[in-house]
C-alpha cells in the first residue's frame, strides 16, 4: 500500500512549534499521539508527524526558499472549513500567504489557503475536490 509512513520536521523553537503546529493540526483532525520533552507526534490517516529538536541542529532558522522542505499540504475539509481555519489562523502564530488570489492561489480549480508559522515554515490547506 503506497503513501507516507511518517515525516519528522526538526524545529528549533519546541514550545513554539507546540503552540503554532499544535493549534493547526489539532483544528485539521490529527490527534497528539505521543510528547517527550524535546518533541512530540501527531497522527492522522495512518501516518504521522513528528517535531522534534536535536543536538544534531546546524542552525536556529528554517527557509522554505532553500533546497529542502517548500511546504507540507494538508486536506482542510470542505471551503468552509478552509475558510474557518484561514480566519482563525493569525491568532495563533499562522500569517496568510496570497491573500490577494485566496482562495485559489493554485490555480482556478484547486481551492486553498497557505499559511507560514513564526518559524518559516509553510502550510498548505486544501479543500475537497467535489
Amino acid at each position: 500500500m503506497p503513501g507516507f509512513h511518517h515525516v519528522e520536521i526538526w524545529i528549533a523553537d519546541l514550545p513554539q512549534a507546540r503552540a503554532e503546529w499544535g493549534w493547526l493540526l489539532e483544528r485539521l483532525g490529527f490527534s497528539l499521539e505521543s510528547e517527550w520533552s524535546e518533541g512530540q507526534t501527531w497522527a492522522a490517516g495512518g501516518a504521522y508527524l513528528t517535531f522534534t529538536t536535536s543536538p544534531n541542529l546546524v542552525g536556529s532558522t528554517h527557509d522554505r526558499r532553500r533546497p529542502g522542505l517548500n511546504h507540507l499540504a494538508f486536506l482542510g475539509g470542505t471551503t468552509d472549513d478552509v475558510d474557518a481555519v484561514m480566519a482563525d489562523a493569525e491568532q495563533y502564530g499562522w500569517r496568510p500567504l496570497y491573500q490577494d488570489r485566496y482562495p485559489h492561489a493554485g490555480g482556478p480549480r484547486h481551492y486553498a489557503g497557505w499559511l507560514e508559522n513564526s518559524a518559516g515554515f509553510k502550510a498548505e490547506v486544501v479543500a475537497d475536490q467535489s
